[in-house]
């Protein structure tokens, strides 16, 4: 029905924070995700994921982009704006 696929295209905007996990049996310890929160431009993301990253709590925090087809529901892979301080590596996405 439309004319196009790009209307068909939706971009999310993602500031995602992480924070450190401790392991259970004294061995290394790694990340999860802390908060998330979602933009409707990429500089709201980048200032967000800077300003998370100078909290205390917070081990490092990533903005990206993702765009979604609206008609499948698919997720591309992320196209990141900003990454600070500990945050996992792109293999893990």
């Amino acid at each position: 029905m439309s004319e196009s696929g790009e209307s068909a295209e939706k971009v999310h905007y993602i500031c995602q924070t992480y924070v450190e996990q401790k392991s259970a049996r004294g061995g290394q310890a790694g990340l999860k995700v802390g908060k998330q929160f979602q933009y409707s431009t990429a500089s709201e993301a980048q200032g967000r994921a800077e300003r998370e990253a100078q909290l205390e709590d917070c081990a490092g925090a990533d903005a990206y982009m993702i765009v979604e087809d609206a008609s499948s529901g698919e997720v591309g892979a992320p196209e990141f704006l900003v990454r600070l301080g500990n945050v996992p590596e792109l293999e893990d996405y």
